[in-house]
């Protein structure tokens, strides 16, 4: 059935067509209908009683498939290869979940996971599933801080870590992260279950601290327990403005549906398929399609712990894909961007066997169409964008390989997904017109599988997402959809700046800054300006070989945006620096770069994957006169 019929489907029959997809799992009870109008957003399946592990690896298991080949860990910082078939899964999950049982973990009781992309993370998550345990994965070497702040607002029972994890030239020991989080904490967990990785033992605190492999030799398997479809199936903290991390949940029925819908219709993945997602079960993308998603579809799912350069080089993604026959692979731009940096022309994608490759999805931030091509011309594969968030746990917007492949159109994630009503509103909630930017809202009710509400925290949740557009979810994108319907995601709606009363997208001059030949990546800020209100600066880092000398760069990209934007941009000043601050996960931290800019006081993101690139920010945009005297 092709996208229109699919989505046209959904419009007409909300209800039969959830109806129809939650067939997809197994279900202990079934639910007596799709949607519930309880709680701040509804609810999906709630009167159903279902259990997210067994339709992750048991039922596979019992229809004879055991033998099939499930986690494939590939480590490039060890230089090893593990692989677990779903047989072996269950016996480990089911061991891990006795552990926990033992040791008075139950359904309802939160857990907070803290470990490296290693397969006992994925069996950690399932454990808890499997007993209706809520996890909270925290991404491993998080700070002491910022740790200890998610183990007062979830209040575990019990922690499941690993003793370290590794980076490029070092060891990062997690234990003593943990233990400084449990001194700060005030909520105090009775049960520390440690995985020792050979690289680095950790110190064990007797009465507390249990070793994984010990515990797990001598366990009662436990078998799995029903849960209410909307019994949280996990809590994902997300950086919230106030300093205090927002506790997304998840509901398990409605998670399981999306993700038993999403992964054969957008990703064409199907039993015995072998998806490969570069991220880290620390976000929500390796939540949904590292471990539950490519699991609930009968598929193998690649673990990947290194990096896109530097472990060894920039074709590592090429050799997992070559090496363990990956039909898709999805990371971020800013990976493949990197992959760029290092590898302009693409020579070591030429030394690896990508025929079995038959996509490339791009997600986690806007995939400019330069970067786009960039892949297409190398891999010589649909390379595919879409949108989504940590709130809705799977893509608004895609182009759904599995339902039939529509026109790529570059620099727009496509089209929404079924559940998804996209309307573009002015600042007063209108709906603006087509090809106007706007900020982009999703009409209630949302779709199966995105936030019920925040951790104990329902108020906080009406104001984020409810309250600024009554009837719809904030999305807190800015963008705008074209006469045939497809999105175009271009910032943050913080990060449309106003310069002298026009309303600019600062993704729509990015894109015109990386389509120079020697930028690698860039980024567009708005800073203070006493004319304009505004002004816009970019940030731009250099693909490696570059010859033409930075002053003339920065003039030719100062020329590319007036002549393709106009004069209304105001665009007049760039520096050159070595490397963009961002997230772990890749997101670039405009609004910090935007703080600095302004002389405003800034406080380093808990999520900054290297802080001391604060510093080199400050250098170059001092270079070209920011913070300026007002």
């Amino acid at each position: 059935m092709a996208y229109r019929d699919i989505y046209e489907g959904w419009q007409s029959d909300p209800e039969g067509f959830w109806m129809e997809a939650s067939r997809a799992i197994d279900w202990t009870h079934s639910p007596s209908r799709a949607f519930f109008e309880q709680g701040p957003a509804g609810e999906w399946f709630a009167d159903g009683m279902v259990n997210a592990c067994w339709n992750a690896v048991d039922r596979h298991v019992q229809a004879g498939h055991g033998d099939r080949l499930a986690v494939i860990h590939d480590s490039a910082m060890t230089g090893k290869v593990a692989r677990l078939t779903y047989a072996q899964l269950q016996d480990q999950v089911a061991r891990l979940a006795g552990v926990l049982a033992a040791h008075g973990v139950g359904k309802g009781d939160r857990v907070i996971i803290y470990m490296p992309m290693i397969p006992q993370a994925l069996q950690a998550m399932l454990a808890c599933a499997r007993i209706g345990a809520i996890h909270s994965v925290v991404f491993g070497g998080f700070a002491a801080h910022e740790l200890a702040v998610r183990i007062d607002d979830a209040r575990p029972k019990a922690i499941l870590a690993a003793s370290c994890g590794l980076e490029p030239n070092r060891v990062v020991p997690y234990k003593p992260l943990m233990d400084q989080a449990l001194e700060e904490a005030t909520h105090k967990p009775t049960l520390c279950l440690v995985h020792q990785r050979p690289e680095c033992t950790a110190a064990m605190t007797e009465g507390r601290d249990l070793d994984w492999d010990q515990a797990l030799a001598t366990a009662t398997p436990a078998d799995c327990v029903p849960v209410e479809g909307n019994h949280p199936a996990y809590i994902l903290y997300t950086s919230g403005t106030t300093g205090q991390p927002k506790g997304v949940v998840r509901h398990t029925a409605g998670h399981l549906v999306a993700l038993a819908w999403s992964v054969p219709n957008i990703y064409d993945i199907g039993p015995g398929d072998v998806f490969f997602v570069a991220s880290d079960v620390g976000w929500v993308v390796g939540h949904s399609y590292i471990v539950y998603g490519p699991l609930i579809a009968g598929a193998t799912t690649v673990i990947f712990e290194g990096k896109p350069v530097g472990t060894p080089d920039a074709g590592t993604f090429w050799r997992i894909i070559a090496d363990h026959g990956v039909k898709s692979f999805f990371t971020a731009p800013t990976a493949i961007r990197a992959v760029k940096r290092d590898d302009p022309d693409g020579a070591l994608i030429g030394q690896y066997d990508l025929s079995g490759l038959k996509a490339l999805f791009l997600a986690g931030e806007r995939a400019d169409p330069d970067t786009i091509t960039w892949a297409e011309d190398r891999l010589n594969i649909p390379v595919i964008d879409h949108w989504w968030q940590t709130e809705t746990g799977w893509p608004i917007a895609a182009n759904p390989l599995g339902a039939g492949l529509l026109p790529i159109r570059k620099g727009s994630p496509s089209v929404p997904m079924p559940g998804y009503h996209i309307d573009v509103l002015d600042e007063a909630g209108h709906p603006v017109a087509p090809g106007t930017l706007g900020a982009i809202a999703l009409r209630l009710p949302l779709p199966p599988g995105t936030l019920p509400t925040l951790w104990n925290a329902e108020t906080r949740f009406r104001k984020a997402y409810l309250e600024h557009f009554p009837g719809y979810y904030e999305t807190g994108d800015a963008g705008y959809v074209d006469e045939d319907g497809y999105v175009f995601i271009m910032a943050r709606t913080d990060d449309v700046i106003n310069v002298a009363g026009h309303r600019l997208s600062t993704g729509a001059m990015e894109e015109v800054l990386s389509s120079h030949p020697a930028v690698a990546e860039c980024a567009v800020i708005g800073v203070v300006d006493t004319l304009k209100g505004q002004a816009p600066v970019g940030l731009l880092c250099l693909k490696k070989g570059v010859t033409t000398p930075p002053d003339q760069v920065v003039s030719q990209v100062v020329a590319l945006v007036r002549d393709r934007i106009g004069p209304v941009a105001a665009f007049k000043t760039a520096c050159i620096v070595d490397r963009l601050p961002k997230t772990r996960s890749g997101k670039i931290l405009r609004a910090t770069m935007a703080k600095i800019a302004d002389g405003e006081e800034v406080k380093t993101p808990a999520t900054i994957d290297d802080p001391a690139i604060l510093d080199e920010i400050r250098t170059a945009l001092a270079g070209v006169g920011y913070p300026c005297e007002r």
